[in-house]
């Protein structure tokens, strides 16, 4: 458990642990940043790779992709809607994990959505298909709230449920609505991947031991190397030909 000061009352409803707070204002700032960047054509290009698409991840290495789509909102609704989720079922999570372990889950499921989007598009969809918003990995603090506060009221649509039966609606209607697929840029195989993400992490006996971000550097190391050691053998086999061109 997390030690916080005294003198912070981590019961009340208007409290808002950092990595939340930090979520939310980094959210909200590059959704007003693109907002205005449209709406005067400026940098669209730049943002235009920011977007999580299957194609580039896989053809061109877009490696960051899966990670920057969860920064960027379709329109209004949908970020007023994923803060005010990410605020309301985050922070009771970040006050018992602790921030580190709070964000290395957000970020598993935000970046195993990611995957299930690449997996399903490769196998039955289509490639070059764009998708935004951090509903992936808010999905899995849902999941997550739903496991660790089962029997927690919560309000949907101004109507009271529990938390357990809120989470099996929320994920019979992603898994049924990943079938129907979706034009907007949101996508249902996202919502369910971050959810069946977040519950492998809670399930496995290890996940007080993972460190996602540690996983992620060793990712991209990995990556470099392989990257250096095809440049070096396209290098020496040139130079070989060279040589061999001058040898009789």
């Amino acid at each position: 458990m997390p030690n916080y000061s005294r003198s912070v009352d981590t019961y009340s409803p208007f409290y808002t642990p950092l990595g939340v707070k930090w979520l939310v204002i980094v959210n909200s700032a590059i959704f007003v940043v693109y907002f205005f960047c449209m709406q005067f054509d400026v940098a669209q290009s730049f943002f235009q790779l920011l977007p999580l698409r299957p194609l580039f991840v896989l053809k061109m290495f877009f490696i960051w992709q899966p990670v920057t789509y969860l920064f960027l909102h379709a329109d209004f609704g949908h970020i007023i809607f994923n803060m005010l989720s990410l605020w309301f079922f985050g922070k009771d999570l970040e006050i018992t994990w602790g921030t580190k372990r709070f964000l290395q889950f957000y970020f598993l499921c935000g970046i195993g959505a990611a995957f299930c989007v690449i997996l399903a598009n490769l196998l039955f969809g289509d490639l070059n298909s764009s998708t935004v918003g951090a509903s992936g990995a808010i999905y899995g603090l849902l999941m997550a709230f739903g496991i660790l506060f089962p029997d927690r009221t919560v309000y949907y649509f101004f109507f009271p449920i529990k938390a357990k039966y809120l989470v099996l609606i929320s994920g019979a209607v992603a898994f049924m609505m990943s079938f129907a697929g979706s034009s907007s840029g949101v996508s249902h195989v996202a919502h369910l991947g971050g959810m069946l993400f977040g519950y492998a992490y809670l399930k496995t006996k290890y996940r007080n031991s993972i460190d996602i971000l540690g996983v992620i550097r060793q990712a991209y190391k990995d990556w470099k190397l392989r990257r250096a050691r095809k440049k070096f053998q396209v290098y020496m086999s040139k130079n070989r030909s060279d040589q061999d061109r001058w040898t009789h």
